[in-house]
Order: C-alpha cells, then sequence, then structure tokens
C-alpha cells in the first residue's frame, strides 16, 4: 500500500504510539482487501454501531479507556446506533433482571467514554443517523467510516456518499486517523452494478419483502432496479426516502448490500443512467409470484408456531417522522373499522429521540398515545438479545429484525390487522 509521507509520518509515531497503532490497523485492514491506498474522510460526522453496554464486551471499553488516557480524540464528532433499555418497552420482572444484571450492565460506564470520545449529543443514539432531525447527513461524495449496515447501504444509495461495509471499532479507528483503505464502494469500478433487477409485479411492492428478496439474491453485490421509479417516482421526496431506508436495511441484512442503484431515483443512477451497469450484469426479475415465494419461505422459529403475538415492533431501522405520521392515521383506522379503543397487542414503534420529539410537537402524538402505541428510542434487536425475550412471540414488518432474532416477519398490512383486531 502506497501511504503519504504525512500517513507513514504517523504510522512511524510523530503523533505518539496510541495514534500509530491506529494506523497500523487501517493499514492492515486496507491490506486484506489489497487497497492501494489511504483516503481522507470527508463528511462532517461519523457514525458508530457499538452503541450498547454488554458487560461482554470488556476489551471495546478497554480500547476506548486507551484511546482516551492517550488523549486521542475522534477526528469527527459521531452518532451511535440505538440504545438497548427504555423502561417504558413491555418487559417482566424476570426480563428486566437479565437486561439490567446479565447484559447491559456497562451501558451508563461506556455512554459516558462515548461522550468524551465525541458524541455528537446525548440524544445521538439511531440506527438512522442520516434523517434530518437527527443531523448527521453526508453530502453527495463525502468519503465516510461507517459500519452500520442500513446506514452505510442508505448513505451510499440515497445520499451518494462512499463507505465500505466495514466492522465495528473500525469505524471509529478511521475518524480518529481520519482516513480509510480505498476499495471496494470507494472506487468508480465498485460501484458498477454486477446485477440488473426488474420489477415487474402489479401493486407497489413492500419495501421489506422487495430489499429481502434482492439481498438474498445478489448478496453482496450491487444492484441497479429498473421499474421500481413507477410505484415510488423519480424523486427522493420524504415518503421516496422512507421507503428506501426499509428497503435498503433487508437488503443489507438479509444478503450484504451495501449499494444499490433505482434507475431515474438514486443520485448516481440519474447522474449515469445505464452506464452504471457492469459488462456481463446477471438479470432477476422480480414479480407477484417471486415476492410470495421469498415470503413462504420465511422459517418460523417460534416454539409454537402457531402461537398468539405477545409483541409488536415496528422501528429497526427506526421509523422516520413521516412513518409516525401515516401510521398514527392507520392505527386510527384500523381501530375505528374493528371497534376498538387500543391496540389488541402490546405494540412498540422505534425512532430516533429527535425524530421523537419533533413527533411530540405535533398532535399526532397525542393521538397515537390514545391508541395504547408506545413509541421508544430503543434497537429492538437489542432487547430480543434478552435469552428471555427470545422465546416471546414477537411480529414485526421489519426482515433485518427477522433476520437477526425470532421475531417473525408479516407485511404492514398484515401488522395493522393484528394489532388492530387480532387473529394473527
Amino acid at each position: 500500500m502506497y501511504l503519504t509521507p504525512e500517513q507513514q509520518a504517523i504510522l512511524d509515531g510523530s503523533k505518539g504510539e496510541t495514534l500509530a497503532k491506529v494506523m497500523k490497523t487501517m493499514v492492515m485492514y486496507g491490506d486484506a482487501f489489497e487497497a492501494e491506498k489511504l483516503v481522507p474522510v470527508t463528511s462532517k460526522y461519523n457514525h458508530l454501531v457499538t452503541s450498547f453496554g454488554l458487560k461482554v464486551m470488556s476489551p471495546v471499553y478497554d480500547l476506548m479507556q486507551q484511546l482516551l488516557d492517550a488523549g486521542v480524540m475522534s477526528g469527527q464528532k459521531f452518532s451511535v446506533d440505538p440504545r438497548p433499555l427504555d423502561k417504558n418497552v413491555p418487559a417482566s420482572f424476570l426480563q428486566k433482571f437479565v437486561f439490567n444484571k446479565f447484559m447491559y450492565t456497562k451501558q451508563d460506564f461506556y455512554e459516558d467514554q462515548l461522550i468524551k470520545l465525541g458524541l455528537m449529543d446525548k440524544d445521538a443514539f439511531t440506527c438512522a443517523c442520516y434523517m434530518d432531525e437527527v443531523g448527521n447527513t453526508p453530502k453527495k461524495g463525502d468519503v465516510l467510516s461507517w459500519a452500520e449496515s442500513s446506514a452505510v447501504v442508505y448513505a451510499n444509495s440515497v445520499l451518494g456518499a462512499r463507505c465500505n461495509r466495514n466492522s465495528g471499532i473500525i469505524d471509529i479507528m478511521g475518524s480518529i486517523v481520519g482516513f480509510v483503505p480505498y476499495f471496494g464502494l470507494l472506487t468508480d469500478e465498485g460501484r458498477k452494478a454486477t446485477w440488473v433487477v426488474k420489477i415487474e409485479t402489479t401493486k407497489k411492492p413492500e419495501a421489506q419483502l422487495l430489499g429481502s428478496a434482492i439481498g438474498m439474491r445478489v448478496m453482496e453485490d450491487v444492484p441497479f432496479i429498473v421499474g421500481l421509479d413507477k410505484w415510488i417516482g423519480d424523486e427522493l421526496t420524504d415518503e421516496a426516502c422512507t421507503y428506501l431506508k426499509d428497503f435498503g436495511a433487508a437488503t443489507a441484512s438479509n444478503g450484504a448490500v451495501g449499494l444499490y442503484h433505482i434507475e431515474n431515483l438514486t443520485p448516481e443512477a440519474k447522474d449515469q443512467g445505464r452506464d452504471l451497469i457492469a459488462e456481463g450484469a446477471k438479470e432477476y426479475i422480480i414479480d407477484d409470484a417471486e415476492l410470495e415465494r421469498v415470503y413462504k419461505e420465511y422459517p418460523v422459529i417460534w416454539k409454537k408456531p402457531d402461537a398468539a403475538p405477545k409483541l409488536c415492533f415496528m422501528g429497526c431501522p427506526h421509523m422516520s417522522l413521516q412513518q409516525l405520521k401515516s401510521w398514527t392515521d392507520k392505527v386510527e383506522a384500523g381501530l375505528k373499522e374493528a371497534g376498538n379503543d387500543k391496540v389488541v397487542i402490546p405494540t412498540v414503534f422505534t425512532a430516533a429521540p429527535k425524530v421523537l420529539a419533533e413527533f411530540n410537537k405535533t398532535e399526532y402524538a397525542k393521538r397515537l398515545k390514545a391508541t395504547g402505541v408506545i413509541t421508544s428510542y430503543i434497537c429492538p434487536l437489542m432487547y430480543m438479545n434478552n435469552p428471555l425475550c427470545k422465546t416471546v412471540p414477537v411480529i414485526t414488518s421489519s426482515n433485518k429484525l427477522r433476520t437477526y432474532t425470532s421475531a417473525r416477519y408479516y407485511t404492514d398490512d398484515e401488522i395493522l390487522v393484528a394489532i388492530t383486531k387480532g387473529g394473527k
């Protein structure tokens, strides 16, 4: 790997032993992927995936403390993934006991480390940091050092920034030293599409289901998607961005997609059109039957497959302000049709603290609360990591949550019926 004189000097210890170790880490990471050089991180803010104070993660806390003791600070302020706990989310006495005594025992300690290292502010905990309310929205062409998969794919695809699917801790290393290896999705060649996905459905495809189908087929490759603009338009409106947030999270978790292009919609697809498609690209056609096939093949890992749902989670990744408002209308209408006053299954909508703060300023917040729906800032995945929570029949319309936990996937329409009328 070629290093500039500045980079070589840091590696040689010109700025101290600790920063030399950080640089060595980034060089070794780049070598593993045959990167030819390091390039500067240019975004204003970073985002870290590791937000939870699990007791078993002592090496992370030790590493962070070494950085703090050496006076090595992040080169950028940063946001982090969601907190794992919220007393407002339903949990039994035993579940809470496990959370607080065996799992997230280092949460306060770790958050103090994050603040000292450069956390944007006390409410910068969300997997959807790119939302306007949060304030960590990269610009087109920015080079990032992020690791959260759903945020990486959104930044690359919807915002036109450049970031590889890094691992946790690599994200903060890149921010501290100010450089990341140049390979993969940072390069023009690496951003070319090796799949053409044709959407031939008779109605707007479910975002999470479509993303799942594409992710499982293309895996880590880059897809160029044709025909989706028919259903979500050719402008990045709030509604379109919300759709792409959920769609992208499913491609990244059900596969390993870090970038997708949508014809006539996403920035690079608008600029370059089909020139983004690499020679010899494979083809995948998605129609109604294909989405139905994918849905029916999801495994049900509940101990009792026909059990009645005990909890519903929405918001993995975190819901947008637009989603919170639209779902308020949906829940009210569903309850009215069913003749019910409140949701019949305990239901939690999760969103970034700053998104919830904006939502609470609207008349929708009071209306949603009246339906019995709980709003929270937590990460549903971290909640479901509790061994006692894994045995609870939880439903969700998040393919990310379905993939990583025992939660069972249903479409948005099916979720609405389940929480307002029952029967799932």
